[in-house]
């Protein structure tokens, strides 16, 4: 039938990642027009790919890429991130290298940052004949995370957490899971800022973010650790931060004479660098700057120190980790925590990390 060829034709291209996850479709009139059928056998051929999980449609707005489909031949193993298009593109990549080499394929869905699709991915993932899972649930925007983590247990096939882990877990919890040691990489950088003469360091943060709260206590705990004096109008955080926010915070670190700042992540603190400069403020000179993430700062200048996060390795090792609970289902769990590296660049006044 026309439709079933219109179909794996649109599966090739969202394979392919012409189209990747989160991408509005051409309309059923351009794409009848591109394979030279009715817009009638368009439709059907979507329809296939909203049954398979692989599209969905949204009332007024179109059709959206949801997961890639499902390589056939092989052990499939079904990937879920909150977001493909921060942080994770990099995890992402190090879960494809290490189960490409080890022959197996990848479902690879996003949640949007929301619980309830999160469910709905998961379901479409073991309907595609995921053999396990990788999750990065949305434990940041729930209710009750650790029941959610509880819940999991009752997947019928093994799992690994990526840079999460259960809120409060059992002393026997049986979660594997593999993260970066967010509190560790936070006093790296607060560490190297004192060494840099500073004193009176400020804090740009968000709340309700996947790793907020973690970062957040890894600013409080390195202060306190080091002496640093703590300027509570200048140690803020924030769901979103606007131009003007950022513009007042700056003044405010003008003010009391806050020398330094640690912000995460990198755009709050390349948007710092435009408003501290509308003050007359130099960065690092008047104003030195460390970002959490390592995700844009070659777009700023000056270019941002930053800690950076071991995205690849954490995914390969989660992929490689969730391989081997597959093929000993009675393996112990792993608790895998990676550190972070420094990388030092012109923001912060000091010398800069060899490439």
């Amino acid at each position: 039938m026309k439709s079933e060829w219109v179909a794996s034709k649109l599966r090739e291209h969202i394979a392919d990642e012409h189209w990747p996850i989160g991408t509005r479709l051409p309309t059923e009139p351009e794409l009848a027009a591109t394979h030279g059928v009715g817009i009638n056998t368009v439709r059907r051929a979507v329809g296939i790919l909203v049954d398979e999980g692989i599209v969905v449609r949204q009332q007024g707005s179109g059709t959206y890429v949801a997961a890639r489909p499902a390589p056939t031949g092989r052990r499939l193993i079904g990937v879920l991130v909150p977001s493909t298009s921060y942080y994770y593109p990099r995890v992402i990549e190090g879960i494809e290298r290490a189960l490409t080499a080890a022959g197996a394929g990848v479902i690879l869905a996003s949640s949007e940052n929301q619980p309830g699709l999160e469910h709905v991915q998961i379901r479409r993932m073991l309907d595609s004949g995921a053999e396990g899972l990788i999750l990065v649930p949305n434990l940041n925007v729930m209710d009750d995370p650790q029941a959610h983590i509880e819940a999991l247990r009752k997947l019928p096939v093994p799992y690994v957490l990526v840079e999460r882990r259960p809120p409060m877990p059992e002393p026997d919890d049986p979660t594997s899971y593999v993260v970066t040691n967010h509190v560790g990489g936070v006093h790296t950088a607060v560490r190297h800022l004192v060494g840099l003469g500073h004193s009176r360091i400020g804090f740009v943060g968000r709340v309700r973010t996947g790793t907020g709260d973690i970062v957040a206590e890894g600013f409080e705990r390195a202060v306190r650790a080091m002496g640093v004096e703590r300027v509570p109008e200048a140690v803020v955080r924030r769901t979103a931060w606007t131009a003007e926010e950022l513009f007042d915070f700056a003044r405010d670190c003008r003010d009391r004479r806050v020398s330094a700042v640690f912000c995460h992540g990198d755009r709050d603190a390349a948007a710092l660098v435009v408003q501290a400069r509308r003050l007359g403020l130099r960065v690092p000179d008047d104003l030195a700057l460390v970002a959490y993430d390592d995700d844009v700062v070659d777009l700023t200048d000056p270019p941002l120190t930053a800690v950076a996060p071991p995205k690849p390795e954490v995914g390969a090792l989660a992929a490689e980790l969730l391989l081997r609970r597959i093929d000993d289902p009675a393996s112990p769990a792993h608790r895998i925590e990676l550190q972070p590296r420094l990388v030092i660049r012109s923001s912060c006044g000091g010398t800069a990390t060899p490439s």
